[in-house]
């Protein structure tokens, strides 16, 4: 029998995982190459501006496979529905059994991925963080910061949007422990900030290569297509560590895919997140540097959250 597992049941779910350690646990099997994940599948939109990805994979002797899929529709917020959207489905990996749907609505894609934030801040920003700075204010910007605190409970932040009114629904909805400041440009966010987080589907750099202060870490999250682009190709030259989540997948999207192209850097160069966080030398080694990791986001994180996931909804029936 297949479960249907709706939103209410995933958010309870959630309250019992690790989540940080879940993503922890997905990259190292996918780094060293116990996942099967085959590449992205992708649907791109126009009228209105929208993308959709359907990823799906395994883990190797694992009792699960995952077929994820998840979209953006970056003017839902107008029609009072969420940006992100989808859902995913598990199968039994040895008889191909559908064991579980889960109605997720896009919680599940949003939440591991502000997961894998605070796992790549934990391992690579500055032990001294002096205030956090998140470019956008979308669903993603709130739950990067909210995830962020688990490990770096630093409550100064300066918030960078397009949008006025995004803007001061982002600051209402923060928890009011926050002292938040405003800024009037993603150079201003940059300028005060040391640890970074962009959250944007912008096609264009917001953060530009002399922004950057020494001794920075950014995490990258907007730039899941070959199209989008949030820091200017020269940041990931300057950069002293470049880690990504998927090294193939770094191939076609991501800043360092822009970065590649634009001849800044070799993909030789950059670190697979996975392989880095077994290897305390390849971790950031000192506050002057400046870090950067680039989230695609890869279905091994989706095997990971769905199957916790099912596990806890099945135990707590």
């Amino acid at each position: 029998m297949t479960t249907i597992i709706k939103l209410e049941q995933i958010k309870a779910s959630l309250a019992n995982i690790d989540l940080t350690n879940a993503m922890q646990e997905a990259f190292i099997q996918y780094s060293n190459g116990n996942a099967i994940v085959p590449p992205v599948g992708e649907l791109l939109f126009d009228e209105p501006k929208g993308d959709v990805h359907i990823k799906y994979g395994y883990i190797k002797n694992d009792d699960y496979y995952v077929l994820k899929i998840a979209s953006g529709f970056y003017q839902n917020p107008q029609q009072g529905i969420a940006s992100s959207q989808g859902l995913m489905l598990l199968f039994d990996q040895k008889t191909g059994v559908p064991k579980a749907v889960l109605l997720d609505q896009g919680h599940l894609t949003d939440i591991r991925t502000a997961a894998a934030g605070a796992l790549a801040a934990k391992y690579f920003a500055p032990k001294k963080v002096t205030a956090i700075g998140i470019i956008g204010t979308g669903i993603q910007a709130r739950l990067q910061l909210l995830h962020l605190q688990r490990h770096t409970p630093c409550k100064t932040i300066w918030v960078w949007g397009r949008n006025a009114e995004n803007l001061a629904k982002f600051v209402a909805q923060l928890p009011g422990e926050f002292q938040v400041n405003i800024a009037s440009s993603p150079r201003q966010v940059a300028s005060h900030a040391n640890l970074i987080v962009t959250t944007t589907p912008s096609e264009t750099a917001l953060l530009q290569t002399d922004d950057i202060q020494p001794g920075t870490h950014i995490t990258a999250i907007g730039a899941d297509t070959a199209h989008k682009q949030e820091l200017a190709a020269g940041i990931l030259k300057k950069a002293a560590i470049v880690v990504v989540d998927s090294v193939s997948q770094s191939r076609s999207r991501g800043e360092v895919f822009q970065a590649v192209s634009a001849g800044e850097i070799t993909l030789s160069a950059v670190i697979e997140l996975g392989t880095a966080i077994q290897d305390p030398k390849l971790q950031r080694l000192n506050d002057q540097q400046i870090t950067l990791v680039d989230l695609t986001g890869v279905a091994v994180q989706d095997m990971m959250i769905a199957k916790a996931v099912y596990v806890n909804s099945i135990l707590n029936q």
